[in-house]
């Protein structure tokens, strides 16, 4: 029943998509609904990355030490490293249903540009994912005994990193989509280009909390934001592009 339901939304945005008359903006609009009703009907594919964030957070003191300076000492570092894997956790679904309903296909057969299509659907995927962690780590930095006064630059920075993020892991998302089981291979392809965020994202945290200016921090994780978005959607829409046509 589900997935008659989810056939019937997707034939429903598809006339849309492959009239040449229709503008990119209704196009963009179309593909934004469409991936929001469609993962809000999976509620457990959004709730699994805040649900393992949350997991790790919560255990780490207990395996650790209460101690709370040694906490505040590893909390940047811990913050960041687990929203990085709970973003993780996500990006093998998110070509995989249009993958496998056909969808996909109709994605490039349409008039308008494959990368900006892409670009919406990785905006659904921050928007349920990554801006949620980023909401979330003051939050759980409580347990972690952060400065108060460190709080708004953990989410600042996660909400810049964690676009990053989606931006690139959606390319590995993109390669792999074709594979049985590309969830390990999308690890091994996208964790490496993780690290500068990581090491920025972390960094302006610590600096938050030694009292150190962050502009620097947050300029580079806002320059790789922007290079992200003028190069990942067209190296997405190829990667899809190889991944569907060989």
């Amino acid at each position: 029943m589900k997935e008659s339901v989810v056939q019937q939304e997707t034939t429903a945005v598809a006339p849309h998509l492959k009239e040449p008359g229709e503008g990119l903006s209704l196009a963009l609009t179309a593909t934004l609904r469409r991936d929001l009703v469609l993962m809000l009907r999976r509620r457990g594919e959004v709730l699994n990355p805040l649900v393992f964030f949350a997991l790790v957070i919560t255990l780490f003191p207990i395996g650790i030490s209460p101690d709370p300076d040694l906490l505040a000492l590893i909390a940047p570092g811990l913050l960041w490293v687990a929203a990085l894997l709970a973003a993780l956790l996500s990006l093998d679904s998110l070509f995989r249903s249009d993958f496998d309903d056909g969808s996909l296909e109709q994605l490039l057969l349409a008039p308008q540009p494959l990368a900006a299509l892409t670009l919406a659907k990785v905006a659904v995927h921050w928007l349920l994912t990554g801006l949620p962690l980023a909401l979330m780590a003051p939050v759980l930095g409580i347990m972690l005994a952060l400065p108060a006064g460190s709080y708004l630059i953990l989410a600042v920075s996660l909400a810049l990193g964690s676009a990053t993020l989606s931006l690139i892991g959606a390319i590995g998302a993109a390669l792999t989509v074709g594979l049985a089981r590309g969830g390990v291979l999308l690890s091994l392809l996208v964790l490496p280009l993780y690290i500068p965020v990581l090491i920025f994202g972390a960094g302006a945290v610590q600096a938050a909390i030694a009292g150190d200016s962050v502009s620097a921090h947050l300029a580079i994780l806002g320059a790789l934001l922007a290079a992200a978005l003028m190069l990942a959607p067209w190296a997405i829409a190829a990667s899809l592009r190889i991944s569907i046509n060989g």
